[in-house]
């Protein structure tokens, strides 16, 4: 059976306590918190690998270099991308999708062209898109999702045509949990010639990918939802694609010759990871890839989707309350509203309880607008949850729409 009391164990913060109550930790749709394993491999790097990596031949450089390559090595398995050189170190998911949208997207969009981007994408998905579309003359075009929150993924091939260049998609939305069908979108937008990129940021934590299996030409996630720090993420990209790329961003270690006539670059990966790298957390990365490949995985799928299941049969039970996203296969997020309460209202009684919610819009408000409201209640689970705190959560919301209503 699947020990959640040995998990939470790993987790220091999951003891502390907020206003006097015992914290129960439900947004790591946001961030995930870190387990000891994590925390301790940064205070390890600076107090004893610290050095900047790449350009030095002394001890310490040479040791940091190859613990930071060791970790996209670690990377590159855990996505199973066919080589080293697809993986590169960004800071974060949303750095990761700028670079595609600017690197990619200024080389090979032209005025006329068109982009479609799911209705359900988080800003970072959506606005860089937007930039690139502006400054090329290119064509945004919309692939909606229903009410229950499922990805109308029948209605692409109408939206593609010969100048439909890129198709930008969510693994797993971060307001509505939903799963679209990846492999299904993959396989259209391949078939007309257009690329696709997948916003991996809530996939990669819930049920993971092969991204030579999924056959995506760029995937993006960062590494704080994923136990590990803030401040890194990755860029996965085709090796032949990334080639024909220009840098996002330049300085040092991108380059390989540089004079006041002509500058040529470092090959791949170094191309896009310009200046100091994050090497510290990349590291700490690779350490957070190592503690969840440590579990049975399937079994954390498992008990995630219970808690989800269990949370929305008891949520359901208040009067007034509604859940957005109801597809049989979503990842552990429920959003909610109810009915004569402010989402913003409800989270603050919550947090007075010690229950950490988020509220608002998520980063995602084409999903408000489609729902027609100002923003969400969002409870998101990890494997380090429990139904003693998804009861303690129905408690409070059940507690807070007494005092608000």
């Amino acid at each position: 059976m699947f020990d959640v009391k040995a998990i939470r164990e790993d987790f220091p913060i999951l003891a502390s306590q907020v206003n006097g109550k015992p914290l129960i930790y439900l947004d790591s749709g946001a961030t995930a918190q870190k387990p000891r394993q994590v925390i301790e491999c940064i205070e390890r790097m600076y107090r004893h690998h610290n050095a900047n990596i790449h350009r030095g031949v002394h001890h310490l450089s040479a040791i940091a270099t190859d613990m930071y390559e060791q970790a996209r090595e670690r990377v590159r398995a855990f996505i199973n991308a066919s080589s080293r050189e697809e993986v590169i170190f960004t800071a974060g998911a949303t750095a990761s999708l700028n670079t595609v949208a600017y690197a990619w997207g200024e080389t090979f969009l032209s005025a006329g062209d068109n982009i479609i981007i799911s209705e359900m994408e988080h800003h970072s998905n959506i606005v860089p898109w937007q930039l690139v579309a502006q400054r090329k003359g290119v064509e945004i075009r919309v692939l909606p999702f229903d009410d229950a929150g499922r990805l109308c993924v029948e209605q692409l091939s109408a939206l593609l045509d010969e100048r439909s260049r890129m198709v930008a998609v969510t693994q797993a939305s971060n307001t509505l949990g939903t799963r679209p069908d990846l492999p299904e979108i993959v396989r259209i937008a391949h078939a007309n010639g257009t690329l696709v990129t997948v916003d991996g940021c809530q996939g990669i934590v819930h049920g993971g990918v092969d991204v030579s299996e999924l056959d995506c030409d760029f995937y993006a996630f960062s590494a704080h939802k994923l136990y590990g720090p803030t401040g890194v993420g990755v860029l996965y990209g085709k090796r032949d694609i990334l080639e024909q790329m220009p840098p996002f961003l330049c300085g040092g270690d991108m380059v390989d010759r540089v004079s006041f006539q002509k500058t040529t670059y470092a090959p791949l990966p170094l191309k896009f990871e310009a200046g100091t790298a994050n090497f510290v957390d990349a590291v700490a990365l690779g350490e957070a890839i190592g503690y969840v490949e440590k579990l049975d995985l399937q079994a954390v799928e498992e008990h995630e989707k219970a808690l989800t299941r269990y949370a929305e049969e008891q949520l359901l039970q208040i009067e007034g309350l509604r859940i957005y996203g109801t597809t049989a296969d979503k990842c552990s997020i429920v959003s909610f509203n109810v009915e004569g309460v402010h989402h913003y209202d409800l989270g603050m009684i919550l947090d007075k309880l010690g229950i950490a919610i988020r509220t608002g819009q998520h980063c995602a408000e084409p999903v408000m607008q489609h729902y027609d409201t100002t923003g969400m209640c969002r409870a998101s689970f990890a494997m380090y949850n429990t139904t003693e705190e998804v009861d303690a959560l129905v408690a409070g919301v059940k507690r807070a729409v007494r005092m608000l209503k």
